[in-house]
C-alpha cells in the first residue's frame, strides 16, 4: 500500500508513525524541530489521514506497509518513532526487520495486549465507545462542524478527546462532511489492534538487540506500567531504557511537545 507522507529536512532518516485516530499532521511540530539534523518522514498509516482504506488493519500488514515505504523511498535504515498504535507497528517492524532499524523510540505503549484492560477499565481505554460514537454521526443531516462536535459531546464527555477526534473530520468537494478514518475497518479489527507481541517468542535470551531502544511514558498515563517495563519490555528489548515525561498523558506529543523533542534529540545525540 502506498502511504501518504510528509517530509521535512535532510540527513539521517527518521520515520514517525502516529497512533489510532491520528495522522501525520499531528507530528508536524516535532518534525520541524528535528529537520535541521534529520530527514523526517511523517506517515499516515492505512485507514487514517490521506492514506488508502483497506479492510485489513493488523500489525502484520502495517509493518509491511512500513517496509514497502522504506523500499519505495530507498531507505536502507531509519530511526523509527511510533506512538500508541504506531508504537506497536514499530515494534512488530523491529521484530521482523531489525536490520532496517537504527534506533527505536516507542511512545506510551507497551508490547502487551490491551484487550483485557479495555474490558475492565473503560476509563483508561474505551475504543469501542469512541468508534461507535463516531459511527453514530449521520452526515446526511450535518451542515457544520459545530453540529458534529455537539453530537460527540453527548457521547464523549472529555473535551480533549473530542478535539483530537475532530481532526479526522473532513469537508468533501460536494460540501458534505465525512470521517477520514476508516471506522468500519477499525471496528472490525479492534481486537487485533489491541493485541501485542507474543512474549514467548523472545524468552531464553531471544530478545531484540542491535540498536538503541527507548520507551517514553506520559507520567499521567497508565498505558505503560512499571511491571510492563521490568518484565515484558526488558524480555523483548533487553537493553531498553524508560523515560517519563512529566505533566503528560497518553498524547505526549500534544501535551508536552518541547520535552518530547528534547528527549528525542538527547536519544539521538543531537
Amino acid at each position: 500500500m502506498e502511504l501518504f507522507y510528509r517530509k521535512y529536512g535532510e540527513g539521517p532518516a527518521i520515520i514517525i508513525v502516529h497512533g489510532l485516530y491520528g495522522a501525520s499532521d499531528n507530528w508536524v511540530t516535532v518534525a520541524k524541530a528535528l529537520a535541521d539534523n534529520f530527514e523526517v518522514y511523517l506517515l499516515d498509516q492505512r485507514n487514517h489521514g490521506r492514506s488508502p482504506h483497506d479492510a485489513d488493519h493488523t500489525y502484520d500488514v502495517m509493518k509491511d506497509d512500513l517496509l514497502e515505504f522504506m523500499e519505495r523511498h530507498e531507505l536502507n535504515e531509519a530511526t523509527i518513532i511510533g506512538h500508541s498504535m504506531g508504537g506497536k507497528t514499530a515494534m512488530f517492524f523491529a521484530k521482523n526487520y531489525p536490520e532496517k532499524v537504527t534506533n527505536l523510540m516507542v511512545i506510551d505503549i507497551a508490547p502487551k495486549s490491551y484487550a483485557l484492560i479495555a474490558k475492565e477499565n473503560r476509563k483508561t481505554i474505551d475504543h469501542e465507545r469512541i468508534i461507535d460514537a463516531l459511527l453514530a454521526v449521520d452526515f446526511s443531516t450535518i451542515t457544520t462542524r459545530e453540529e458534529v462536535e455537539a453530537i460527540l459531546e453527548s457521547k464523549l464527555p472529555t473535551e480533549r478527546v473530542r478535539k483530537f477526534l475532530m481532526k479526522n473530520l473532513r469537508r468533501n468537494k460536494d460540501n458534505t462532511f465525512s470521517w477520514s478514518v476508516n471506522l468500519k475497518a477499525l471496528k472490525n479489527n479492534l481486537p487485533l489492534i489491541l493485541d501485542g507481541l507474543n512474549e514467548k517468542d523472545f524468552d531464553k535470551g531471544r530478545g531484540i538487540t542491535g540498536f538503541p531502544v527507548i520507551f517514553v511514558k506520559g507520567a499521567n498515563s497508565d498505558y505503560i506500567t512499571r511491571d510492563d517495563f521490568d518484565v515484558l519490555i526488558q524480555t523483548i528489548f533487553p537493553f531498553a531504557e524508560l523515560v517519563t515525561i512529566p505533566n503528560a498523558g497518553h498524547w505526549v506529543h500534544a501535551e508536552q511537545p518541547k520535552l518530547l523533542i528534547k528527549n528525542i534529540k538527547y536519544f539521538l545525540e543531537v
